[in-house]
């Protein structure tokens, strides 16, 4: 483990591997190094031609947790990555993590490329819009001590499972670990703005850009065309049959392929 110091003094904790130009990969909501086996598996097929950077957002695992938080605070956590990277990277950003890689891109990382997995935009009606009140009601679970009841209220309200699946989820290995980093999920609420896609903001980011889904997910889907036609350099590829969280070894050579051409 490695670590940089962001500017308002928080410790990012990252792992590197590899050699080569340096890519960054940008988790999405509950995801983090030990909660997350497959962005290390990711990792590790990409070290054959890239040193991979893959981080904790802050408050998440190794990494600290600077309050108040702000989009701009994890905007300037990549950008102290990209700088102790030698000053410009791809980015690789998964679900909201896309989102968040997008919004440093637009406010001017030093990112070479942008390869966004099912950024959280909804551009439909095949899904009900976030609450306006959604950050508000996470922080209220977990300020009340709730932790568990703000992940359920992400998973139904955000994610939409329906709500009998949630017992048994409860019962399963991952739920600690989604427990621990329930205060981060208003965090994502805020990156990901409502899901609201932007054009004119979208449209000022000249990095070249693919943006993946896995035909799934219908308002992923469509999200992830309207992004890709809003961006000026921007394809969009659909890997079918991939479900939220792609396999690796799928993913991997598209990476490849994209971040060295």
């Amino acid at each position: 483990m490695e670590t940089v110091t962001s500017r308002d003094g928080t410790t990012i904790a990252f792992d590197r591997s590899g050699d080569g130009p340096p890519v960054i990969l940008v988790g999405g909501a509950t995801q983090y190094r030990a909660s997350d086996p497959g962005t290390a598996q990711l990792a590790a097929l990409l070290t054959g031609r890239f040193t991979v950077l893959n981080y904790d957002r802050r408050g998440r695992g190794d990494s600290g947790g600077t309050e108040p938080y702000a989009v701009e605070r994890e905007v300037e956590d990549l950008d102290a990555l990209i700088t102790h990277a030698g000053g410009s990277a791809a980015l690789y950003g998964s679900s909201s993590g896309g989102n968040l890689a997008l919004e440093a891109a637009a406010r001017g990382a030093g990112a070479t490329k942008l390869a966004l997995w099912e950024p959280n935009f909804l551009v439909d009606d095949s899904r009900p819009p976030l609450p306006d009140d959604y950050v508000a009601q996470l922080e209220e679970r977990v300020a009340a001590g709730r932790r568990g009841d703000a992940v359920e209220y992400f998973l139904t309200t955000a994610v939409g499972l329906p709500a009998e699946y949630l017992g048994p989820m409860r019962e399963s290995p991952m739920w600690a670990g989604m427990e621990q980093v329930a205060h981060t999920l208003a965090y994502d609420g805020r990156v990901v703005n409502g899901f609201k896609l932007q054009p004119g903001r979208v449209a000022a980011v000249a990095t070249p850009a693919l943006v993946m889904d896995g035909g799934q997910t219908p308002w992923m889907s469509s999200g992830a065309e309207a992004l890709a036609d809003a961006l000026p350099n921007g394809t969009h590829r659909r890997l079918e049959g991939q479900q939220h969280g792609p396999s690796p070894d799928l993913i991997a050579p598209v990476l490849i392929e994209f971040f060295s051409s």
